[in-house]
């Protein structure tokens, strides 16, 4: 029996800009119905690898090979829209058919954009990267190719999109940080190193596994090949210019063997730990802090916190639930409505925020970090340089003396994270630090906290990193509704997973309606829907059109400010509750379209 054509085959595929080369002759192919995870340290050319693949940049050489009629769908990493083109616009260009108009708004509405009549300029990078993921989603392309398609996504977001990817026989390639991420949808991790690719046939925990086999193993291979190297050197040295047939072959391997010999692995980091922080007993105290926007965005109502000397604190929430805003109380930017934050007399605060990412373009990056600061003294009479600091979050002495503007997304936060631990502090407050940091990167950094010898506040939606960083949670539930958990994320999750069915508030989201026991034997895919699926799904298209109704004339009436407090009040208790409700038909609906 034939084999089946892939549907990508890259064969000896060559990249460079100037005189770097990116990779150099790799090849790989994806099968249909393959989850694919790609992973490479930050400017070694992951998404430009997605890029050529997609056929967005050129190459130097090589094939790529798509099966033929099979349709593509890329998401870039920062996507370009027309500014004044609508949401619905953007997104409905190639969704005539009613149906698959209906499924993007539900699509949509998962990813928290529901505004369909905003232009695109007025809308955020962040939202502008969530209606990109929509609309490659909607083209139901046969095989996905996702630089990043996490980024920007709340931990309700990314947790449906995990469910939404794995369902069905989906092909994808995909680059992301995110290691939960990667360990539940892909199937396979091919890693870019080196100029070269290594496939491993499992997800990422399996990926690590075998990396560190790998790895080992080519560690001994040039120890072997170094011991052998001493001997050889030694007979090249005593034996005459004039050789025999036989020496001239012992000879060309000689060169082989050095070459080998002279390879060098990346050796493990030290782990940098830091004695020479001190913090007092009193940290901060949220005194009955209260904090809202308006009345139907209540950021904190009464909120009372005393934060404990050492403590490691995730902030976890959807987006929009207030929790970079109580960074920014904390830090003095913002002030509560009522209530005060006191903070110790000896907090020196190192704050990495979202929006901090500002550098001259024409300064080199040891320059940028010395003028912080020449060393950090770390206790013990040691002392850790800036050029130290850099090499240890992967700053090559290189690109130490490179300029800034030539630095990748990933490096130049990096970098940024480099200017604010080079501070000093003794409590770091750090605003979603891992997005477009790379997974080595990552494991530095929570080495960095773990055995960071003060306090730490990290918000993030990196649930790997939580769990390897954090010992306490607060989780943001929005309306001001916030809970205290003494545990890290899976902890969280696990907990909330035994909590009653009916405390809809602590349930995570609903699995999916187990199928009727007709049905049950036949996959999704390869099964109609019953008579009383379909009438179930018109039943929801005409409820979500009238709850979208419901809630776009509550929304204006919001905004109208002809309300009476009364009729205010109502609206405002209203419309929490009409979006809970809208997102639950939502995600049946979409769970039924997919049979």
């Amino acid at each position: 029996m034939a084999k089946e054509t892939p549907y990508l085959d890259v064969q000896n595929l060559t990249k460079s800009f100037g005189a770097l080369v990116l990779f150099d002759g790799i090849s790989f192919s994806i099968a249909e119905g393959q989850k694919v995870g790609l992973i490479a340290k930050n400017g070694t050319g992951k998404s430009t690898l997605l890029s050529v693949i997609a056929g967005h940049e050129g190459y130097d050489s090589g094939d790529i090979i798509f099966r033929r009629d099979i349709k593509v769908g890329f998401l870039e990493q920062s996507p370009a829209f027309d500014p004044e083109e609508s949401v619905l616009d953007a997104c409905f260009n190639h969704h005539g058919d009613p149906d698959k108009v209906l499924k993007a708004k539900q699509v949509l509405t998962q990813l928290k954009i529901r505004n369909l009549q905003q232009p695109m300029g007025q809308l955020s990078g962040g939202q502008q990267k969530r209606v990109a993921l929509a609309n490659v989603l909607l083209t139901e392309p046969d095989l996905l190719i996702l630089d990043e398609p996490t980024n920007h996504l709340d931990l309700e977001m990314i947790e449906w999109l995990e469910g939404f990817l794995q369902r069905g026989n989906r092909t994808l390639l995909m680059v992301t940080h995110d290691r939960f991420f990667l360990d539940r949808v892909c199937s396979v991790i091919i890693e870019l190193d080196d100029r070269r690719v290594y496939t491993y046939r499992g997800n990422y925990s399996y990926y690590l596994e075998k990396r560190q086999e790998r790895i080992d193993n080519r560690r001994a291979e040039i120890a072997r090949a170094n011991n052998l190297y001493r001997t050889e050197l030694e007979w090249m040295r005593r034996m005459p210019q004039a050789r025999g047939h036989k020496a001239r072959y012992r000879e060309e391997a000689f060169y082989e063997l050095e070459k080998v010999a002279k390879q060098r692995l990346e050796e493990r980091q030290m782990r940098l730990k830091s004695s020479n922080v001190y913090i007092g007993s009193k940290i901060f105290e949220c005194q009955y802090i209260s904090k809202a926007w308006s009345d139907d965005c209540v950021i904190m109502k009464d909120f009372y916190y005393n934060f404990s000397r050492y403590e490691k604190m995730g902030i976890v929430g959807n987006n929009g639930t207030g929790k970079s805003t109580f960074l920014k109380m904390l830090l003095g930017e913002l002030q509560p409505d009522s209530g005060k934050i006191v903070i110790g007399d000896t907090v020196r605060f190192g704050y990495f925020s979202q929006e901090g990412l500002s550098f001259n373009e024409q300064d080199k990056v040891i320059d940028v970090i010395s003028a912080i600061a020449d060393y950090i003294d770390i206790g013990g009479g040691k002392h850790l340089s800036a050029s130290q600091l850099l090499q240890y979050f992967l700053f090559t002495p290189e690109q130490q003396h490179n300029y800034v503007y030539k630095l990748s997304g990933g490096e130049r936060r990096k970098l940024y994270l480099c200017t604010v631990l080079m501070k000093n502090p003794n409590f770091l407050v750090l605003d979603e630090p891992t997005n477009d940091l790379d997974i080595v990167t990552l494991q530095i950094l929570e080495e960095y906290l773990a055995d960071f010898p003060g306090c730490v506040i990290v918000v993030s939606h990196d649930r790997y990193f939580m769990d390897k960083v954090v010992d306490h949670l607060l989780v943001f539930k929005g309306q001001g509704e916030i809970k205290d958990f003494p545990g890290n994320y899976t902890q969280y999750r696990q907990w909330q997973a035994m909590q009653p069915a009916d405390n809809k508030n602590d349930t995570p989201a609903k699995p999916a309606k187990k199928a009727d026991a007709d049905t049950e034997q036949l996959p999704r895919h390869q099964r109609k829907m019953t008579f009383k699926e379909k009438r179930e799904f018109e039943q929801l298209e005409a409820e979500i059109a009238a709850l979208e109704k419901e809630q776009h004339e509550i929304e204006d009436a919001l905004c109208s400010g002809t309300l009476t407090i009364d009729e205010l009040t109502e609206k405002s208790k209203r419309l929490p509750m009409l979006k809970d409700e809208l997102d639950e038909k939502s995600m049946r609906w979409l769970e039924l379209s997919e049979i």
